[in-house]
């Protein structure tokens, strides 16, 4: 087997060269851009974005809108659960003091039954 011979600066240099002239050379044979075919795609690049920020703003709206009628339920929601608890106050009969009386008698006197047992 033969034995691996090293490259000595001047032929890495030569090589290095020759590989950045064919970069160059390939660049060069690359067809010109057509400035009427890269104003076409500048023309639909800005009609997509337009496009997009049209949806964009659709969305937000919606999103905003949706958000204001959960808010406007939650309002009315809480409101109809205030109206009703204040009906419910409204309704509760408060017990006359005689009916409080007599209540309190019946407690002590269950109170006293259960003792006695």
């Amino acid at each position: 087997m033969p034995a691996f011979k090293e490259q000595s600066f001047q032929e890495r240099a030569a090589l290095a060269a020759k590989a950045k002239q064919a970069a160059i050379e390939k660049l060069r044979a690359k067809p010109p851009v057509d400035e009427a075919v890269l104003a076409e795609q500048r023309k639909v690049a800005e009609e997509r974005a337009a496009e997009q920020a049209r949806l964009s703003a659709e969305k937000k709206a919606a999103r905003e809108q949706a958000i204001a009628e959960k808010k406007a339920a939650r309002e009315a929601a809480a409101e109809e659960a205030r109206l009703a608890e204040e009906a419910k106050q409204k309704m509760r009969k408060v017990p006359t003091e005689a009916e409080m009386k007599a209540a309190r008698d019946a407690r002590y006197a269950a109170r006293k039954a259960r003792l006695k047992r």
